[in-house]
């Protein structure tokens, strides 16, 4: 098992724990995800209280190089982003985490090709 949490491993377990149909599960995950991307889309801001807190803003153009040849100077425009910072209660668990193990085992960065999990439940 990777140590990437995916959304169809969030359907198994609200499955385990509920017994309710795959197929509900995995449309109400889907359904809430949507709405929050299309409420970030929009410009506001989700807020789940004791989670987190999603935000829009914008970054401002700047000027970056291309590491592969630094002579040449490239515009990166002003563009939104999405800002994420935790709630109280994640702030606490995240805060009683096992420094040492998690040092040991990082967790692996999520590729480009993961984004998009829309495996059958």
């Amino acid at each position: 098992m990777s140590t990437n949490l995916t959304k169809r491993e969030i359907v198994l377990e609200i499955y385990e724990k509920t017994g309710f149909p795959q197929k509900q599960i995995q449309d109400t995950v889907q359904m809430t995800l949507d709405i929050v991307m299309e409420a970030l889309a929009a410009g506001r801001n989700v807020e789940l209280r004791n989670f987190g807190v999603l935000e829009v803003q914008v970054r401002k153009a700047r000027v970056g190089r291309n590491p592969n040849k630094p002579e040449t100077e490239v515009v990166i425009p002003e563009r939104a982003v999405v800002k994420f910072k935790s709630g109280k209660i994640l702030k606490q668990k995240i805060k009683a985490l096992n420094l040492e193990q998690l040092k040991a085992n990082p967790p692996a960065p999520a590729s480009a090709d993961e984004g998009d999990d829309d495996e059958t439940a």
